[in-house]
C-alpha cells in the first residue's frame, strides 16, 4: 500500500466517475482532480453510503456547503461503492456536493487510506496549485473533521 502523500507536495491525481444533485436533478460525469487547479478542493473520503457516521459527515459538509464556496472551495465526497448507490445517497440525503465512485479503490490506493478491504476517513486539502496542504486520515473513523475545521485549513491557505 501507497504511504499518504506528504504536505507540501503535488497531490496525486485522478479521474473518477462522479454524480451531482443539482436543483433535484443527478448529472454524472468524470472529475478529475488536475483539472481543478485555480482554487481549492477538499477531498472527504469516506467508508461508505448511508453508513451512520458517514450520513452524518456528508450531511453536515453539503448544509454547511457555502462555507466551503464562499472560501473559494470545492468539496468532493469519495468512497468505493458505485454511481447507483452514491445516487441514491445523495437523493436520500439530498447532498449537494460531488460524490465520486472510486471502485477499482485507485485515489485511495495513491493516498494510502486503504485498510484491509476498508477505507479509512480521512480528508485532505488541496490548494488552488494542486499542492496538499492539510490532511486528516482516521485510525478508526469513528468521528470526522467538522466543516469548521476544514474552513480554518482553507482560510489559513489564503494568509
Amino acid at each position: 500500500m501507497a504511504k499518504s502523500p506528504e504536505i507540501g507536495r503535488t497531490a496525486p491525481d485522478f479521474t473518477l466517475p462522479s454524480v451531482h444533485l443539482v436543483d433535484g436533478e443527478v448529472v454524472r460525469g468524470e472529475r478529475t482532480l488536475s483539472e481543478e487547479q485555480g482554487h481549492p478542493v477538499v477531498l472527504a473520503f469516506y467508508p461508505g453510503d448511508d453508513t451512520a457516521v458517514c450520513t452524518k459527515q456528508l450531511c453536515s459538509y453539503s448544509s454547511g456547503l457555502e462555507a466551503f464556496t464562499d472560501l473559494g472551495a470545492t468539496v468532493w465526497g469519495i468512497s468505493t461503492q458505485d454511481l447507483d448507490s452514491h445516487e441514491s445517497f445523495a437523493r436520500k440525503h439530498g447532498l449537494r456536493m460531488p460524490l465520486l465512485a472510486d471502485t477499482g479503490r485507485e485515489a485511495v490506493a495513491a493516498y494510502g487510506i486503504g485498510l484491509g478491504g476498508l477505507v479509512r476517513r480521512s480528508v485532505f486539502v488541496i490548494d488552488a496549485e494542486g499542492v496538499l496542504r492539510w490532511k486528516h486520515v482516521a485510525a478508526l473513523g469513528l468521528t470526522f473533521r467538522d466543516v469548521s475545521t476544514l474552513t480554518e485549513q482553507l482560510a489559513a491557505l489564503s494568509k
